[in-house]
C-alpha cells in the first residue's frame, strides 16, 4: 500500500489585474486567476518562481504539459521533467524565469501581490514597468502553506529579531515585520535606491526600522549595522537577504564579530552584483 503525498508546489496561470508604482524604483503588480484557490502560503518571506513572456510574446512559452489550459504538473520542482524541458527551449523563445518573494496573498477574490525592483536593464524589470491588466504570467508557487520556500523561522525563544534587506528583499522584510506579533522586539535596516522608495510598514511589533537611501549617501550595509552598536542580548535571530556579497559580509559580522550562533542566522542571496540571474543560479549550483 502506498500513500499519496501532495507536492508542496505547483504551477498557477495568472493574469495581471493592476500595477502601481510604489516609488521611483519599485512597482507592485497584482495578479489574479481562478487557480489561486489552490495557492497556500504562510506569507513572510515566501519565495516563488515567476515565468514571463519574451518581448513580442503574449504569454510565457513553457513546455507543452504546462501550456495554458492544460493540467498542471504535480511534481513542480527543479528535479521534475518540466525543468529540463523548459531549459531545452531556445533562449529567445522560452519564458523568462525569475525568483521573487510574495508580498501579499488575499482570498475572496484570490489575488497575490509581487513587488518588482526596477533595475532598468533586466527583462523582468522591463516587463514590470509596462505591466497592464490582462497580461499573462505563470507562477510556480506553494500549494501547502508551510513549505521549504519560507525561510524566516525564528526559534521560539527569540528575544530580538534583526533584519537587513536591500530593495529586492524589502517585500519579504515588510511581510516579515507585518507578521510579527505585539511585544516582539525587532530592529531592521532596509536599503533602497531613493528616498521615494521608502514605504510605510504596519507592524504590531516593537520595531525600529532604519531606511538606508543609497542616492543620499547612506553607509554600507555592514557600516550601518556596525555603527548602531546594537545590543543583541542572549537570544537574537538574524535574517539577511538581498545582494549576496552584502549578505555574506553581514553574516560574517554577526557570527564572527558579534558571536551570534550561526544556527540563528538565516541568510539568502537573492542576486549577485555583475551577474544575470541565470549566471547567479549556475554559480550557486556549482558552489
Amino acid at each position: 500500500m502506498t500513500t499519496a503525498v501532495a507536492s508542496p508546489f505547483r504551477f498557477f496561470s495568472l493574469r495581471v489585474l493592476r500595477a502601481r508604482r510604489l516609488g521611483p524604483s519599485l512597482v507592485r503588480v497584482t495578479f489574479g486567476g481562478p487557480e489561486l484557490d489552490a495557492f497556500r502560503s504562510l506569507g513572510r518571506d515566501q519565495s516563488l518562481s515567476l515565468f514571463l513572456p519574451q518581448p513580442g510574446q503574449s504569454e510565457p512559452v513553457v513546455p507543452l504539459d504546462l501550456a495554458w489550459g492544460s493540467p498542471r504538473s504535480s511534481e513542480a520542482g527543479n528535479g521534475g521533467g518540466w525543468w529540463q524541458a523548459w531549459r531545452e527551449l531556445p533562449d529567445d523563445v522560452r519564458a523568462v524565469m525569475r525568483s521573487y518573494t510574495l508580498r501579499a496573498l488575499r482570498h475572496d477574490p484570490g489575488e497575490i501581490d509581487i513587488d518588482f525592483a526596477l533595475h532598468g536593464v533586466g527583462p523582468a524589470s522591463r516587463w514590470a514597468s509596462r505591466a497592464a491588466a490582462g497580461d499573462r504570467a505563470l507562477v510556480l508557487g506553494p500549494a501547502i502553506a508551510d513549505n521549504r520556500a519560507v525561510r524566516f523561522r525564528p526559534p521560539e525563544d527569540t528575544g530580538l529579531v534583526v533584519l537587513w534587506g536591500d530593495e529586492t528583499a524589502v517585500p519579504a522584510a515588510s511581510a516579515v515585520l507585518e507578521s510579527l506579533p505585539a511585544g516582539t522586539r525587532a530592529r531592521a535596516w532596509l536599503e533602497v535606491p531613493r528616498a521615494g522608495d521608502i514605504q510605510d510598514i504596519a507592524t504590531e511589533a516593537d520595531a525600529e526600522i532604519e531606511w538606508l537611501v543609497r542616492h543620499d549617501g547612506a553607509p554600507s550595509a555592514v557600516g550601518a549595522v556596525r555603527a548602531a552598536r546594537l545590543p543583541l542580548g542572549e537570544r537574537p535571530y538574524v535574517w539577511l537577504a538581498g545582494e549576496s556579497g552584502h549578505v555574506r559580509a553581514l553574516r560574517r559580522y554577526f557570527v564572527g564579530e558579534r558571536g551570534v550562533d550561526r544556527r540563528r542566522v538565516t541568510f539568502v542571496g537573492y542576486w549577485r552584483r555583475g551577474m544575470t540571474e541565470e549566471q547567479f543560479r549556475a554559480a550557486d549550483q556549482s558552489s
